[in-house]
């Protein structure tokens, strides 16, 4: 396949099937979608929809039944576990609902990780301006078991910038948080992505995080659609107006 340079993303006949006993379940219908370097994009949809599924396998965290998924022009549908880890190492930042942090570290560890794994010699130095940035210098060394929901999520986020990656997904970042909390993770996570020139790919239920997006698309029964701009706009303006 041809790759647009301006692609990170392309994904071209994307399905994912699974086996359940005498029968098969589609959780993604044959999908096309292509994503441009620096772009923020939402994918939408409610529990169930295959919007988690679809993250799973951009990321190279699964497999896909049948399609193509190229990732920085990697075929992560052509690859083994081992080969997709690496591309992951050395491209992608991950944001989970569940925080997901290693409870054994501090909060600082915790952001040092993916740093002291790709061998960066300055790990500490960033882990430290990057918990400074998300005001949390003064928990640098204190346990997740520790800190609030939303401090563990400002850490996750921090943790996720760490190594300069090309593409950030993120799954339901503010799913686990109380509304307040979960808008101003959601404007830390809008201004270091732009801060750092990131490609953001944002799963959410929430129509109000996905309206900050360029663009938007709809998960519903594992069937992908992308909504208009003149909607995006409408919507964009609306959110506009009760932010103001």
């Amino acid at each position: 396949m041809k790759l647009d340079p301006q692609n990170i993303l392309k994904v071209h006949a994307l399905t994912k099937s699974v086996q359940l006993e005498d029968k098969t379940l589609e959780l993604l219908q044959p999908l096309e979608l292509n994503v441009n370097v620096g772009e923020t994009l939402a994918i939408v949809g409610s529990s169930g929809s295959g919007k988690t599924t679809l993250l799973s396998l951009l990321a190279g965290l699964d497999l896909p039944t049948s399609g193509e998924v190229y990732l920085k022009n990697h075929a992560l549908h052509q690859f083994n576990e081992e080969q997709r880890s690496q591309v992951r190492a050395n491209h992608v930042g991950f944001i989970f609902q569940q925080f997901l942090l290693i409870n054994s570290l501090t909060a600082l560890e915790n952001v040092m990780l993916p740093a002291e794994l790709a061998n960066l010699s300055d790990a500490q130095q960033r882990g430290k301006a990057l918990l400074a940035q998300v005001g949390l210098s003064e928990r640098a060394n204190h346990y997740p078991s520790q800190l609030s929901g939303g401090e563990q999520q400002r850490v996750a986020i921090a943790r996720a910038f760490i190594s300069d990656p090309d593409i950030l997904f993120a799954d339901e970042p503010t799913g686990n948080l109380d509304n307040k909390t979960g808008e101003h993770i959601a404007d830390l996570l809008f201004e270091l992505n732009q801060k750092q020139r990131t490609t953001l790919v944002l799963v959410t239920h929430d129509h109000k995080l996905a309206r900050r997006c360029q663009r938007q698309v709809e998960m519903d029964g594992g069937v992908l659609t992308e909504k208009t701009a003149q909607l995006q706009a409408a919507e964009q303006l609306a959110t506009i107006e009760q932010l103001g």
